[in-house]
């Protein structure tokens, strides 16, 4: 049998290595998300990254209306044969924030919470969300409605009005044991103020191929009302309050804010 002491200081060997390990992943972590937000700002183009302007409250207050995003188009794009091995795409992860077409109208692009991948059990109690059979703590969130509805706070309870196909869909083929079930090819997407968000609740899955990327900076933040940003034509009114008010509208503290997804276990 080793010595006491020898023992002890294989030990503080042992945690000073994987601290020091620790410590090396979390500076390559942060270097290379500084790394490729100044990538996508300074040679962006179309096919690697897109600006959006977040309309809706149903991300608040991860995502205020207002917020201009860009988008990595990047990271979930489909890999190549060689490019897999030198471009870092990947699978979306529960807790990511996507952008993607909107799967009742694709013309229109959704921002929310990526909450369910394949496989994954789900169901919301007295709105709290359950996953995989088990509570999940989600600080993002927030609940801006005192009551409960039954539909939304207690997912998948029997819908208190008429649902889409694609929801419908979902609730009678997809749900085993009072939980929804992800099916392969599809996410399940959420919004962050969860009692105001359209999302898949009300409108089933996400399909896989119709995400378009994720939102990692936020490069300018102005106070608008949701018709002005969601206005195919931007108004002469809307232009005169950007000019008139640039300076006091503008959320100065949201500029170049990183946005990161929250992992969910």
């Amino acid at each position: 049998m080793a010595p006491v002491e020898t023992q002890e200081q294989t030990a503080r060997t042992g945690a000073w290595r994987r601290f020091s390990e620790m410590t090396r992943d979390v500076q390559r972590g942060f270097i290379a998300e500084w790394t490729v937000t100044i990538i996508l700002l300074l040679f962006a183009t179309t096919t690697l990254v897109q600006a959006f302007v977040i309309p809706s409250a149903s991300m608040e207050s991860s995502l205020l209306i207002g917020d201009h995003v860009l988008v990595d188009k990047l990271t979930f794009a489909p890999s190549g044969p060689a490019s897999k091995h030198l471009l870092p795409y990947r699978e979306v992860r529960r807790g990511d924030v996507i952008v993607f077409r909107y799967p009742i109208d694709i013309s229109q692009d959704y921002v929310k919470r990526a909450i369910g991948v394949p496989g994954d059990r789900i169901r919301l109690v007295n709105k709290q969300l359950m996953l995989n059979g088990h509570l999940v703590n989600e600080p993002y969130v927030q609940h801006v409605t005192p009551y409960m509805d039954s539909y939304r706070d207690n997912f998948p309870a029997s819908p208190g009005s008429s649902l889409p196909p694609s929801a419908v869909d979902m609730l009678q083929n997809h749900v085993t044991d009072g939980e929804v079930v992800v099916p392969p090819g599809f996410v399940f997407a959420m919004g962050d103020n969860r009692d105001d968000s359209l999302d898949s609740r009300y409108w089933g899955f996400v399909p896989r191929q119709n995400i378009v990327g994720t939102p990692v900076v936020i490069y300018w933040s102005f106070e608008a009302p949701t018709q002005d940003l969601t206005n195919p034509n931007i108004g002469i009114d809307h232009i005169v309050d950007v000019i008139a008010h640039f300076f006091t509208k503008t959320r100065w503290k949201r500029t170049f804010m990183l946005i990161r997804g929250y992992p969910l276990q």
